[in-house]
């Protein structure tokens, strides 16, 4: 009898040649099974393994895939594939008109179990020619990728069992420093750029206590943190703001409307994490339901 992962590839595989896909996102663990996929459509297909932080490709799959990480939480089917998508538009793997075929499921239940068929141009609608290029010029790509982590462990852990809602400002600092003020003393100040940069994994434990003060973290595009406790002072008119999201939300699309950031968004009351660029939201990745 073939394995279910078997028949969700085959099918994947179908599908894929149906709608002419431009990639082939597996976000479950069934990379012994996708080793079978025809040789033809391992070099013809964009094959990307989606793992937990931290973990490794066996040298096989590395021969036809490659992988993008996400954090090391529990995530819903559709909230792993909107991470990774988000994260694999601004690292170059996909692009605006793409069509990706997701295999998606339950990691504890060791099979794919749901098939989605992905437009990046039509999911994503505020996805432009100059998107990515505004991204990239004001954060480099790893710093976003980091950050989107760090914001989805918070949002899944809290601090000290309690929901933590906070706002990271990425890129453009001199611009966004000079629209906010700051609420407390800055605690990352007198620190060098190494000792205070989020790709320090060192340093992610004392950014998840400072996440609990009020206010924003502001980042360089190199990843290194200028402030914490920072109150952003642009925001957008609330008439104009999709409805049921908050005043972080708000001061995020306010912030990034006037300046070249990108704000991510952490929800104290629902534990959603929200990603806005140009004054608009780019995705929310949804906590899941325990």
């Amino acid at each position: 009898m073939q394995s279910i992962n078997k028949v969700m590839i085959d099918y994947s595989v179908k599908i894929i040649q149906e709608v002419k896909a431009d990639a082939l996102l597996v976000c479950i663990d069934v990379m012994k099974d996708i080793a079978a996929l025809p040789e033809e459509t391992k070099k013809a297909l964009n094959i990307i393994i989606v793992v937990k932080e931290n973990e490794q490709l066996p040298d096989e799959v590395q021969k036809y895939a490659q992988k993008l990480d996400i954090p090391n939480v529990n995530l819903t089917r559709v909230g792993t594939i909107k991470i990774a998508i988000a994260k694999g538009i601004v690292s170059g793997f996909f692009k605006k008109g793409d069509k990706i075929v997701c295999l998606g499921g339950v990691p504890k239940f060791g099979y794919s179990d749901s098939i989605f068929v992905i437009d990046v141009g039509k999911e994503f609608e505020i996805l432009t020619s100059d998107y990515i290029n505004d991204i990239i010029e004001s954060v480099r790509p790893e710093v976003f990728n980091a950050t989107l982590n760090i914001a989805c462990e918070i949002a899944a852990q809290g601090r000290e069992n309690k929901k933590i809602g906070t706002i990271f400002v990425l890129g453009d600092n001199e611009k966004v420093l000079q629209l906010s003020r700051q609420m407390i003393i800055n605690p990352f100040l007198g620190y060098t750029e190494d000792q205070r940069n989020l790709l320090n994994p060192e340093l992610h434990e004392t950014i998840k206590e400072f996440s609990a003060i009020d206010g924003a973290f502001i980042i360089k595009e190199n990843g290194a943190i200028v402030t914490a406790g920072r109150h952003l002072n642009a925001a957008l008119d609330s008439r104009d703001f999709p409805a049921g999201l908050g005043s972080r939300h708000i001061a995020a699309a306010g912030i990034t409307n006037v300046t070249k950031a990108v704000a991510i968004v952490i929800s104290e009351s629902s534990g959603n994490v929200s990603v806005f660029k140009n004054g608009k939201l780019f995705v929310t990745i949804e906590k899941p339901v325990e």
